[in-house]
């Protein structure tokens, strides 16, 4: 017994380490079976004896009869359209959508429609463009004239017909045909109403978008139903997709069976009697406040709470009327934005105050953010020193210059701005008028918008009529205000490529670079692109030409070239000038091409590849945008590295050059666009052909075209070093550039002052 004792203590002794883990594997195995078994009797009360389903929650959708969603209920959840090849088809290239909204089935918010007439076309219907058209994502004018005369900046459909229930009729009908799909919302409106197009983009963001809404001003209907409504056409009135989906069947017996003069009472009845809904001014705790205007109304003597709030006012009865209207609610609307400022600024103090900083934590301006720390000498943002006449920071790199256009304005402005704050801080006791700018200064913070600094001698004027003159050092911001996006046309990246490559008898040693990257970047890769190449002969080189034709050996491996592969050709085209003008090679290559041609302007040491000549594509719009990219130009090896090993590694390869901004070489631009810009540019110069040896590509698109001129640095164009001639028969600026370009393009300031400290210490020994 002792012995069996001694055992068992022996097998606890060895058991004890691994008693914690055996009773939590138990106790999990319980909890699960447990979880597992309610499960089980949950699933089963689920079913009811006579196998019907349960009933729905309350406030749950209704469910059709198949257990999925009922015909009245839409699940506007994102759904991604699922991808099916039929395996008995031949395989393509799926074709994605052009945005991700439509392949989420997302919907744009809001669309406008107004009606108007011949009347009030060109009175009204242009007020109501020029004052809240803009404001509004999409609008369209509707009338019924059959041919009428469209004024500038006016989308307008002509349904050929003036009857008011016509219009409306066919105004429903053109809606769901075109847009029920594409929005949310649809507001329709006359064109003697003022909407406060911010008020009402704010109002849908506050509905829900599952539910049938007919919201305007609610009127009676006369000698109808007590209880039925319709939304008063003056005033505007929101329609939900979800019933503009449901009306659409049911237009042709309204207009067939349902008798009205006022096209809004015709609506309204139609959706009553089909759909069982009625107008509404207040749903989901939104309210649809209106303002009816009485004649010769002031709206600047306006000062009621139902004017000011109101979302529309009717009726406008002329131009005037509406620029004022708009001109007071504009008004209204910046008071209580100023308002709403202050409340959050003595919101940020009061908070601020009870921060572990204290009162010092309180940047200035209050709610903006803090100035920009450096933390290095090297991000230290540099100020720019200015006077009322001159600006000693200008963008070409000269010491002074004259501050004129939007400078000169932007500096005049922040004088206005600072007189009246000074004024509005210490009137009635005293009155600041200017005397003179002493200093200003000015610097551009990506943290929180232009910083100034003035100097200004003050003429200060007391009440007793005492003046004195003061010099008062004042600072200013100019915050960055809420960024936009900026639409723009859609591009592919299928695009095709037409590189232009311009050849001189002193680029002939790097040629056969260019061709083995571009085979191997573009052909190997059966990338969209063609190069077309720009033989420029000397006069003496093209008398020669057909006993030694200096391009001889390029044609030859442009021939080995097509050789190897059999489907690509490579043309050329032989000029002979003097004076090699980027816009004159451009002419010829023009010519020769279509105008809806997208050319890439390359140059000989350019090495191109597949992520480049992407962004060329994506870069480059039609009739909208031209780029210019900024190439890396690489550092003199022998002056960087002396005789060390290069750096090998692809991270750092930006290291050891710079982006030549001094280079316009490079170009990404549609032939249409060059071809317009092309003909402005000789209606200016009238055939003095001289002028265009002064320019450049660049200079044709920055000074005869209205496009979007596009110049950002490109990682992806990387340039060995060369040492490149810069022909003295071309202009003096382009000449000076070409200098400057090779003169920093030679090595960085700590590489030359190491290259010069060993040449002295050489010297010295």
């Amino acid at each position: 017994a002792v012995a069996a004792a001694m055992r068992l203590g022996a097998v606890l002794g060895a058991l004890r380490p691994a008693l914690p883990l055996l009773l939590g594997l138990s106790l999990g195995c319980s909890l699960s079976l447990l979880r597992a078994s309610w499960s089980h009797g949950a699933a089963e009360e689920r079913c009811l004896a006579s196998g019907r389903p349960a009933p729905p929650a309350r406030g749950a959708p209704p469910e059709a009869a198949e257990g999925g969603p009922g015909p009245g209920y839409e699940d506007f959840r994102p759904r991604i359209v699922p991808y099916y090849r039929d395996p008995n088809k031949p395989y393509k290239k799926v074709l994605r959508t052009r945005y991700i909204q439509t392949e989420l089935g997302f919907h744009e918010r809001l669309f406008v429609a107004v009606l108007t007439s011949k009347a009030t076309m060109n009175t009204l219907a242009v007020a109501v463009n020029k004052t809240v058209a803009h404001h509004f994502p999409r609008l369209l004018y509707f009338t019924g004239l059959r041919s009428a005369k469209v004024p500038h900046g006016m989308v307008l459909v002509a349904h050929g017909d003036e009857r008011p229930i016509w219009l409306m009729y066919e105004t429903m009908n053109y809606i769901h045909q075109h847009f029920g799909s594409d929005y949310d919302w649809f507001y329709i409106m006359q064109d003697d109403t003022y909407a406060q197009a911010e008020q009402v983009k704010a109002l849908v963001t506050h509905l829900s978008i599952n539910q049938d809404v007919y919201l305007g001003r609610a009127e009676e209907f006369i000698g109808g139903d007590e209880q039925a409504r319709y939304c008063h056409g003056g005033f505007g009135y929101l329609l939900s997709r979800s019933l503009l989906l449901k009306l659409h069947p049911h237009l042709d017996s309204c207009r067939n069976e349902i008798l009205s003069v006022r096209p809004d009472e015709w609506l309204g009845r139609c959706i009553i009697d089909f759909l069982g809904i009625t107008c509404v001014s207040q749903l989901q705790g939104q309210h649809y406040h209106t303002y009816e205007l009485a004649k010769n109304t002031e709206p600047e003597k306006e000062e009621e709470e139902e004017f000011q709030g109101a979302l529309a006012v009717h009726p406008v009865s002329d131009m005037t009327l509406m620029y004022r209207l708009h001109k007071q609610f504009s008004r209204i609307q910046l008071n209580r934005a100023y308002q709403e400022i202050q409340d959050l600024q003595m919101q940020i103090r009061n908070l601020t105050a009870l921060t572990p900083a204290g009162e010092a934590g309180v940047t200035w301006p209050v709610g903006i953010n803090a100035p920009f720390l450096p933390k290095s000498r090297f991000e230290v943002i540099n100020w720019d020193y200015f006077t009322e006449q001159h600006l000693f920071a200008c963008p070409d790199g000269s010491p002074k210059c004259e501050l004129s256009g939007a400078s000169k304005a932007d500096v005049g402005e922040i004088i206005e701005s600072a007189l009246e704050q000074l004024n509005l801080r210490y009137q009635p006791l005293l009155r600041f008028s200017k005397r003179q700018l002493l200093n200003g200064y000015r610097r551009f913070d990506p943290t929180r918008g232009m910083e100034y600094t003035l100097d200004l001698l003050l003429e200060a004027v007391t009440q007793k009529g005492h003046s004195h003159v003061l010099a008062k050092r004042v600072s200013l911001v100019r915050p960055l205000s809420k960024v936009e996006i900026i639409p723009m046309p859609y591009v592919t990246e299928a695009t095709r490529v037409q590189l232009v490559l311009p050849l001189t008898v002193q680029d002939l040693d790097y040629v056969a670079n260019f061709l083995d990257m571009f085979a191997m970047n573009t052909l190997d890769t059966h990338d969209n692109a063609l190069l077309t190449l720009l033989f420029v002969y000397h006069p003496y080189d093209a008398q020669r030409v057909g006993q030694v034709d200096v391009f001889a050996g390029v044609k030859a491996m442009v021939g080995e070239l097509e050789k190897r592969y059999s489907e690509v050709k490579i043309p050329w085209i032989s000029v002979k000038t003097e004076v090699p003008s980027q816009v004159k090679l451009m002419d010829i290559v023009s010519k020769k091409h279509p105008v809806d041609t997208l050319f890439f302007l390359a140059s000989v040491w350019t090495e191109i590849n597949m992520e480049f000549l992407n962004r060329c594509r994506m870069n480059t719009i039609s009739n909208w945008q031209v780029f210019f990219p900024v190439h890396f130009q690489e550092f003199n090896p022998a002056l960087v590295y002396r005789g060390e090993q290069t750096a090998s590694s692809s991270t750092d390869f930006l290291r050891d050059g710079h982006f030549d901004r001094h280079s316009f070489a490079e170009a990404c631009f549609y032939n249409s666009d060059y071809m317009t810009a092309r003909t402005k540019l000789a209606a200016n110069i009238l055939d003095r052909d001289e002028v265009l040896e002064s320019m450049e590509v660049f200079d044709v698109f920055l000074h005869y075209s209205g496009l979007h001129l596009f110049r950002a640095v490109e990682p992806g164009l990387v340039q060995k070093y060369t040492l490149r001639s810069c022909n003295p028969r071309l202009s003096e600026e382009l000449y000076h550039r070409c200098v400057l370009s090779n003169l920093e393009g030679l090595a960085s300031r700590s590489h030359l002052a190491m290259a010069l400290f060993e040449q002295e210490q050489a010297n010295s020994t």
